[in-house]
C-alpha cells in the first residue's frame, strides 16, 4: 500500500488498496452498496477542521473501511468517524489522526538542545544524555528528557502529548522512542507488550567476560534490604538477557560487552552483570568502582521498532557519547 505524508502535518494522506473507494467519482465522497451516495464539499487538508455538523459516515461505508485497511484501532476509529475525521475520494483516504493535544509536562529548554535521531508525524526518537532522567519522580524540579521533548514540539508548532514508549535509567545515555498521538501510541505500546522493540546496549564492565557467556537468565525482584536496588531473586519477574562479548580490555581488567534485551525490567542489565559476577563500571549501587567513571558505563547502542504507520522496520543507531569514548580509550 502506497503511503505519504507531510511531516508534522495534523492530517494524513495515503493511497488506499483497490476496491474501497468502490470506484466513486472522485468528487463524491461515498457510494455505499444499497445506499443513497452522499455528496460533500471536505474542508481542505491544510489547517482545515473535519469537525462540523455533519452526520457521522456510515459504519459500512468506504470511511470505515478505509480506516480498517489502515490498521486504526476500532476504538480509536470510532471516534475519528463520528467526527469527520476520516475522508475518502476516488483511491485516496485522508485521516486526521493528530488533533491537538496539551504536552502533559513544562516545556523547558536545554543550552546542548535536544539531539533527534529520527523524527516523522507519528514518532520522535531522540539521545539521552546521561544524568537526565526520563520524566519527573515527583521530587525536586529539575529538568527532565520530557520537559526537553514539549519544548521541542512547541519550537515546532506541534501540539501533542509527550509520551514515550519505554524508558532508560537517569545515568544511562542512548535512545529514547517517543509516540505522537494517539494512534501511534497504542500501535508503539503494544509493540512494547509483544516486545517486538529492539534494544541493544553496549556496557563496560569489570572483569574478563568469557566468550561462553552468552545469556543470563535468571529472574529479577526487587531487594527488600534496599528500596533502590533490585536482585536476582527466586521469586521475581522472568528476566533475560543476551550478551556477547565485543573486546577485552586493559589486559583483562575489563570487558566491552554488548547486550540485547528479551525482557524489560527494572536496572536488568545492571542486575544481570553485576549476578554474573561482572559489575559495570561506574555503577555503584551493584558493587561497580567509580574510579574510571562517575555513572554507569552503559549506553544505548540501537534502537528498533515498526513503524506504527508504514510497518516499516526502522533502525536507530546512538553513537558512544565522549565520556565512555574517553573511558575505553584509558583501557585501550
Amino acid at each position: 500500500m502506497a503511503r505519504s505524508w507531510t511531516r508534522r502535518g495534523e492530517w494524513i494522506e495515503t493511497a488506499l488498496p483497490a476496491g474501497i473507494a468502490g470506484g466513486a467519482n472522485p468528487d463524491m465522497l461515498n457510494e455505499v452498496s444499497g445506499e443513497a451516495a452522499v455528496r460533500e464539499d471536505r474542508p481542505a487538508l491544510e489547517g482545515a477542521s473535519a469537525r462540523d455538523s455533519r452526520p457521522a459516515p456510515s459504519a459500512a461505508g468506504p470511511e470505515a473501511s478505509a480506516a480498517a485497511a489502515l490498521g486504526v484501532p476500532e476504538k480509536l476509529a470510532r471516534r475519528l468517524l463520528h467526527a469527520g475525521e476520516v475522508q475518502v475520494r476516488g483511491g485516496r483516504a485522508r485521516l486526521r489522526l493528530r488533533p491537538d493535544e496539551p504536552y502533559g509536562f513544562e516545556p523547558l529548554w536545554t543550552e546542548e538542545g535536544l539531539e533527534a535521531l529520527y523524527e516523522d508525524d507519528f514518532c520522535l526518537v531522540v539521545h539521552k544524555p546521561a544524568g537526565m532522567p526520563v520524566h519527573p519522580d515527583g521530587g525536586a524540579q529539575r529538568l527532565t528528557l520530557a520537559n526537553a521533548v514539549a519544548s521541542h514540539y512547541q519550537l515546532h508548532g506541534e501540539a501533542c502529548a509527550v509520551h514515550h514508549v519505554h524508558r532508560l535509567d537517569e545515568h544511562t545515555s542512548g535512545p529514547v522512542l517517543y509516540a505522537k498521538g494517539e494512534y501511534a501510541r497504542l500501535a508503539l505500546d503494544e509493540q512494547m507488550r509483544e516486545k517486538t522493540i529492539g534494544r541493544v546496549y553496549l556496557a563496560v564492565v569489570q572483569g574478563n567476560v568469557p566468550r561462553s557467556l552468552r545469556i543470563i537468565d535468571e529472574p529479577i525482584g526487587r531487594d527488600r534490604h534496599h528500596k533502590s536496588r533490585r536482585r536476582v531473586s527466586p521469586g521475581g519477574q522472568e528476566a533475560r538477557t543476551r550478551v556477547e562479548l565485543v573486546d577485552t580490555l586493559g589486559g583483562g581488567r575489563a570487558s566491552l560487552v554488548r547486550l540485547v534485551l528479551e525482557t524489560g525490567r527494572t536496572h536488568q542489565i545492571r542486575v544481570h552483570m553485576a549476578h554474573a559476577g561482572y559489575p559495570l563500571i561506574g555503577d555503584v549501587l551493584y558493587g561497580g568502582s567509580s574510579d574510571l567513571l562517575n555513572r554507569q558505563a552503559l549506553h544505548g547502542e540501537r534502537l528498533e521498532f515498526t513503524h506504527p504507520f508504514t510497518g516499516e522496520r526502522i533502525e536507530i543507531a546512538d553513537p558512544i557519547p565522549s565520556d565512555i569514548e574517553t573511558l575505553l580509550n584509558r583501557l585501550t
